[in-house]
């Protein structure tokens, strides 16, 4: 199954997502977005698969989404992307594209929803969270 994930290896909710994937035992194709930021299209395009609006991906947290006035409810999608065009950090993440769909995964247990088969084997996140007992 191909699989990509747009991941940031600072980002414990990514890296958490990114070893479900491998738990399942896939070995996804992995973007640092942050070092190789998504055209401006594909995140619209991304956005799109979602069914969502850019608004849905937008970080607020150690970002300048508060500097930039993004609160603003009256700004376009048009103007979303632009911001996020400009300072990728504004794209949350980790976002996972599968044959079996499009989401942002906060939670990271949110990418199960996306991949094949069910957890098998026990799995515990980074911070102890049991997802999968034995």
């Amino acid at each position: 199954m191909d699989v990509v994930i747009y991941h940031n290896p600072a980002c414990g909710t990514s890296r958490n997502t990114l070893a479900l994937i491998r738990h399942v035992g896939i070995e996804p194709h992995v973007i640092e977005y942050l070092k190789t930021p998504p055209s401006r299209a594909l995140v619209a395009q991304l956005v799109e698969r979602m069914g969502g609006s850019v608004r849905d991906i937008l970080r607020e947290k150690g970002t300048p989404y508060a500097d930039l006035g993004l609160d603003d409810g009256d700004l376009s999608d048009d103007q979303l992307l632009d911001a996020i065009a400009a300072h990728p950090i504004l794209m949350n993440r980790p976002i996972v594209v599968t044959p079996l769909g499009v989401k942002l995964c906060r939670p990271s247990e949110t990418v199960l929803d996306l991949l094949p088969d069910p957890l098998a084997k026990p799995f515990v996140k980074e911070d102890g969270q049991v997802i999968l007992d034995a």
